[in-house]
């Protein structure tokens, strides 16, 4: 049983045209944060924080935050898909044409080399469509991952937990190294797959090291010489205008 977090008090920080929601929380450590999609600002203190430490702090930050903002709002974002007839989505890299097939039966989906085949019931809905196509883009990911995070957990040392599949904003992925837990976008099923395992490897060395330091960049440059390439066009890809929870997968 877990005991609900204490309320937090809602105060900000005005820094010019910047303005900083401050938010206190039993926390250890402070936390900025910059939101999509409009790139809202938030700064997460204990509650005990001097109001001018936490001023100053947001000073020195100010750069980053501006850098923040400019690449959420220079960054594609993909032109919402209609699930229609020759529709162009993106599987693995690789651009198909999808084909919509209406009739009585189990809603399914099919793939060959440059075609998305999908069955629905005559008369299903945009949303319908939608759901079928994420409930399979989901199952691909479910069958891609287990394998790649094991091989990883052997070269690494590391025990992953559990894995989150999430549909986010802004990242391609994240770890709890105290519960031991990784996150994906499920985005990542349009990108190529040594992407993916770029990104498998970058979330696993956070359970050796939490922050991006120079001891988690060495790790990378040993375990993945290419990552700053890889960083750099997984990046220049597309994000989702989306974001929506999905629940966990425990590991065997």
């Amino acid at each position: 049983m877990t005991t609900p977090e204490p309320a937090m008090t809602r105060e900000v920080i005005e820094l010019g045209d910047i303005t900083i929601g401050l938010q206190r929380r039993q926390v250890k450590h402070v936390y900025l944060s910059v939101h999509p999609p409009l790139g809202s600002v938030t700064l997460v203190a204990p509650p005990d924080a001097h109001d001018d430490v936490l001023r100053a702090y947001a000073i020195t930050r100010l750069g980053w935050i501006r850098q923040q903002r400019e690449r959420m709002h220079e960054q594609a974002r993909e032109t919402p898909r209609q699930y229609l007839e020759r529709e162009s989505h993106m599987l693995w890299g690789r651009r198909h044409l999808l084909s919509v097939v209406e009739r009585d039966g189990r809603p399914n989906v099919q793939v060959d080399h440059r075609r998305i085949t999908l069955s629905v019931r005559p008369g299903s809905s945009q949303s319908r469509r939608e759901e079928v196509m994420h409930d399979w883009q989901r199952s691909l990911l479910h069958a891609t991952l287990p394998p790649l995070i094991a091989q990883w957990e052997a070269r690494l040392g590391v025990r992953v937990q559990r894995y989150f599949l999430q549909r986010m904003k802004t990242k391609w992925g994240s770890c709890n190294h105290r519960a031991g837990t990784v996150r994906f976008n499920t985005e990542l099923v349009k990108k190529p797959k040594d992407l993916l395992e770029y990104v498998v490897v970058h979330e696993l060395i956070h359970l050796l090291e939490p922050r991006h330091n120079e001891r988690f960049k060495a790790l990378l440059d040993v375990h993945c010489p290419s990552w700053r390439e890889a960083r750099l066009e997984l990046n220049a890809l597309p994000l989702s205008a989306a974001e929506q929870p999905r629940g966990a997968r425990p590991l065997a």
